[in-house]
């Protein structure tokens, strides 16, 4: 009886690790970024009708004003600090690493919201519907990456880069 109760803990242990952890998307979903940001994934759909896409999520963030057209300086930083502190996680396709892709992301959630998950990780996933969607998705917290306002300001205008904002 033990071995059973252990092999379908493995089991389910296994799958979930899988499901998080595949490059692949379920039923033909593509797995390359789309040109088409209305295009979202169904955990993505259920997040906006849990939580709304006009959160600001949970922070000191309000009202961040964006920039017309992209700060290219900003844009810089913000790659540097993908490439130091988020890509071992993130991809910038839709695909799902071990956090969800940030293709899109802009689209889905609002620049405060953004800002607050970046500096307020852990308040959001203890109290954000949407950061605890994303969670169970991947079933990963985000580890706090000590982002000051501007480094997570910089890594905003570099999502909006990445997903094709002028």
């Amino acid at each position: 009886m033990k071995r059973l109760f252990l092999f379908i803990c493995i089991l389910v242990v296994s799958l979930m690790a899988t499901r998080c952890g595949s490059n692949k998307q379920e039923s033909g979903n593509s797995t390359t970024a789309s040109t088409d940001s209305s295009k979202v994934s169904p955990s993505h759909d259920t997040v906006l009708m849990l939580a709304g896409n006009n959160s600001k999520g949970i922070g000191r963030f309000k009202d961040i004003q964006l920039t017309h057209p992209l700060d290219a300086k900003m844009v810089s930083n913000g790659q540097d600090i993908y490439q130091t502190k988020c890509f071992a996680c993130h991809k910038l396709t839709n695909e799902i690493l071990v956090g969800p892709g940030w293709y899109g992301v802009t689209g889905r959630r609002t620049p405060e919201w953004i800002m607050n998950w970046l500096t307020n990780t852990k308040v959001m996933i203890d109290k954000d519907l949407a950061a605890q969607a994303d969670m169970a998705v991947c079933l990963i917290r985000m580890p706090n990456q000590d982002l000051t306002d501007e480094q997570a300001r910089d890594v905003l205008e570099f999502m909006r880069k990445v997903d094709g904002k002028n």
